[in-house]
């Protein structure tokens, strides 16, 4: 297997091009649980397949490992996504040369960390930026009748998009195999693996504060107010702990549909006691 890895310079630009015309589909399945896994995947099987051989029993567990390894939790805006398929491809790569000394858990810790920043970076340059200014133009020249407006407004949203995508694919991919070989040839691997699983639970715990909601409107007189007490104790203290249990039912084995169950009743039973907001 891993003798046959290396690239041809039309078979690496194929790769760069599959980034790119596939993260442009990475939303097209998204699901409540791992929001845009199933895309991220769809993104890196083409390079999952070229790895292993399904005729050989080792082999096609691994490429079931690989697959399940990317079914993890993924969100990140769309064209920055290529760079972190070309940089989780590079590792898979390496991964498959050198088994033994290659820690496959650090693909999702290196994409857990990137998707915090990146998807910053994204949102606020591609819909923070040239789109208000691409349909702000285009606007202007439609409503003076012109064909430019919305051809204008296509353009502008469609090149800088274009760009970012096709070499974020490559830069992601070609500074990826040559980081990770000085990785493994000085033997830091595993710093660098524990550097950036504490960025990832940095970005995940963010993630837990700014997305869950939940307070509690529980008071007693004037004085009191148990929101505020919890908030002066451990800010975000409610929703960490709602998170801890979801994942305690994950743990356990618990499906989907009950999750998604027990989190509708129990929402209502508790915000009809007055018990959360």
């Amino acid at each position: 297997m891993a003798e046959n890895l290396e690239l041809t310079k039309q078979e690496q630009r194929k790769k760069y091009w599959s980034f790119f015309w596939r993260s442009y589909a990475i939303q097209a399945s998204w699901n409540y649980e791992g929001q845009m896994n199933l895309g991220f995947l769809y993104g890196i099987a083409p390079t999952l397949d070229h790895l292993y051989d399904v005729n050989n029993e080792e082999e096609l567990r691994k490429k079931k490992e690989a697959y399940k390894r990317h079914l993890a939790f993924y969100n990140c805006t769309p064209q920055t996504s290529a760079f972190v398929l070309g940089l989780s491809s590079s590792m898979e790569e390496e991964y498959a040369k050198n088994p033994t000394t290659f820690n496959p858990d650090s693909i999702n810790a290196i994409k857990a960390s990137l998707m915090g920043p990146l998807s910053g970076v994204g949102d606020s340059f591609f819909q923070g930026t040239i789109k208000v200014l691409a349909f702000g133009l285009g606007v202007n020249f439609a409503r003076q009748g012109s064909i430019l407006g919305p051809l204008l407004a296509i353009l502008i949203s469609f090149i800088p998009a274009a760009l970012v995508t096709y070499y974020g694919g490559k830069l992601g991919y070609t500074t990826g195999n040559s980081f990770l070989k000085k990785l493994t040839s000085q033997g830091i691997m595993d710093r660098a693996m524990y550097l950036v699983t504490i960025v990832g639970l940095m970005v995940i715990g963010s993630m837990i504060a700014s997305m869950i909601g939940i307070t509690t409107p529980i008071h007693m007189g004037k004085t009191f107010n148990l929101q505020k007490t919890l908030d002066t104790i451990f800010p975000q203290m409610i929703p960490l702990l709602v998170t801890f249990f979801m994942y305690y039912l994950l743990h356990r084995k618990v499906k989907t549909g009950w999750i998604l169950t027990i989190c509708i009743l129990s929402g209502l039973l508790f915000s009809m006691l007055g018990i959360f907001a």
